[in-house]
């Protein structure tokens, strides 16, 4: 009985494992991008209980544990930039330097919570340069009014259909644009941030629609915005920084090919997961919300902050412009297989990089 337990958890496992080297765009397939922590641990759980209680004198039981390794290792593979044992690929901060530092707060603020108090109360304590929300509608709109003296320069695309947006700023916001890249009812905003006279950044908010069976039956849609923006930026020859909820997860192929396409940074290789989703179940956690940046740009500060009653955590940032030592960061890199790959998943639909706004 025991025995045959554990055969039929390895083959599902194995099962849900090798779906993943699959490209196929559907939801059901794509959905397992998210739970690699969780599989992983599901498998070092599994390994260890065939070690202890399989019969080895049969041989076929043997086949077990290397099956189960091998998953493990791959789970892992994924996982493990997103841990301490790896090396940062957005190097910390110099203390005593003296370039300019951005900081910015992301929050999906999830459009039915009512708690808008405490998510002004951490704007307050952290005091952000840039605040990006995500699924604002007009409720949301006129609670964050209070916010308006502080922050002066805002872009508003209140919603109700869950993909409201609003950039609140500081500095001056140049050339924005709200724009609908690939679906008509999920924007994006673009602009150029004003640091000082000689300082400007290029941004980008994006909260593309994840595959599920409630919304898109395909990852393409969005895996085609991250792709197309990623491809934007590459050409950019200054700063350049993209925030938002992607709707995927750090660790998965279309977030890796967006990072060889723009060679941007992901301030949490080396640092950790900061998984914002879903903040009401601790064991059902992964990493949604996203900056990304060029190497202009130095980490002074990363963290994920308190629940402010949505599914997600906010996320806070602070950036130190660092230009003299651009050239000691890499991103990942490019190669022929990533062009064909990103192009034809671009040829899905009839948005391409010249769609998106370059403020």
């Amino acid at each position: 009985m025991t025995e045959g337990i554990l055969i039929g958890v390895t083959a599902v496992l194995v099962a849900i494992t090798l779906i993943q080297y699959w490209s196929h765009p559907s939801w059901w397939v794509r959905g397992w991008d998210f739970p690699k922590l969780q599989v992983g641990a599901l498998l070092l759980i599994l390994l260890l209980v065939q070690i202890l209680l399989l019969d080895f004198s049969n041989c076929w039981n043997l086949l077990l544990p290397p099956l189960t390794l091998g998953c493990l290792a791959y789970q892992w593979w994924w996982i493990r930039p997103y841990t301490r044992l790896a090396r940062c690929e957005a190097d910390w901060a110099d203390p005593n330097g003296d370039g300019p530092r951005i900081r910015i707060l992301s929050s999906n603020v999830l459009t039915p919570n009512r708690h808008a108090d405490r998510l002004i109360e951490l704007v307050r304590q952290y005091r952000p340069d840039v605040l990006v929300t995500l699924e604002t509608d007009q409720w949301w709109d006129e609670q964050l009014q209070v916010l308006s003296t502080q922050y002066p320069h805002c872009i508003r695309c209140p919603l109700d259909n869950l993909y409201g947006m609003h950039v609140f700023s500081r500095l001056p916001l140049e050339h924005q644009r709200l724009s609908f890249l690939v679906q008509d009812n999920i924007p994006s905003m673009h602009a150029r941030l004003r640091v000082d006279e000689e300082l400007s950044v290029r941004m980008h908010f994006l909260h593309p629609a994840p595959p599920s069976p409630t919304e898109n039956d395909e990852s393409t849609e969005r895996d085609v915005e991250l792709l197309i923006v990623g491809r934007s930026v590459k050409q950019a020859e200054g700063p350049v920084i993209v925030t938002g909820d992607l709707n995927d997860v750090a660790w998965s192929p279309t977030t890796r090919l967006f990072r060889k396409i723009s060679g941007l940074l992901d301030p949490r290789i080396g640092r950790g997961m900061f998984n914002t989703f879903h903040a009401n179940y601790r064991f059902l956690r992964w990493p949604l919300d996203h900056f990304f940046h060029s190497a202009h740009f130095r980490v002074a500060r990363i963290e994920r902050l308190p629940s402010i009653g949505s599914d997600h955590f906010p996320m806070f940032i602070e950036l130190q412009y660092d230009r003299r030592h651009a050239s000691e960061q890499y991103s990942l890199e490019l190669d022929d297989d990533d062009r064909a790959r990103a192009q034809e998943k671009v040829e899905q639909e009839s948005a391409s990089q010249a769609d998106v706004p370059r403020p």
